[in-house]
């Protein structure tokens, strides 16, 4: 295209990268220009909460963690700092990714359920069938009533 040597052509690339770069410029200085939030901690908060003596705890069901642990005792879940980066460990992670798309403790959710279907037909082609039935079987049936009464609350 700009080998041709045609000056029409070589000025309209010119003109369309400066309007590019004028865009991307004005889009930086409306992001340096946004209002910064106030941080939502006050520093007592901050100073308890890196405290030595503070103990984790699970993302799940919010039971404290003692230090080295890798899984929740109350529901299993990974709460190990590393979790994710050990082969070993991120079997079991990846593990309860898929257990909870079956047993309904994810949020229901065209995006989320994309993401399911393209995992496991990455994963294992084979199988991923019989993993679809079991997920579409439990989109359609929400475990009890208030889960799904919590669901709605949330979409609306």
């Amino acid at each position: 295209m700009l080998g041709t040597g045609d000056p029409n052509q070589t000025i309209a690339g010119l003109g369309v990268a400066f309007l590019l770069l004028a865009g991307l410029w004005r889009f930086v200085g409306w992001v340096r220009e946004a209002p910064q939030k106030p941080d939502p901690w006050d520093a007592e908060f901050e100073r308890r909460l890196e405290a030595p003596e503070t103990l984790e705890v699970c993302c799940l069901c919010s039971t404290p963690q003692g230090p080295g642990a890798w899984f929740c005792k109350h529901c299993g879940s990974a709460v190990g700092p590393y979790n994710n980066l050990m082969p070993y460990v991120h079997i079991f992670s990846e593990g309860e990714v898929f257990r909870n798309g079956v047993t309904g403790r994810f949020r229901n959710r065209p995006f989320i359920f994309i993401g399911y279907v393209l995992i496991t037909l990455g994963i294992n082609p084979i199988f991923a069938p019989i993993y679809w039935f079991f997920l579409l079987f439990n989109l359609k049936h929400p475990q009890n009533e208030q889960e799904s009464a919590e669901d709605q609350d949330v979409q609306q």
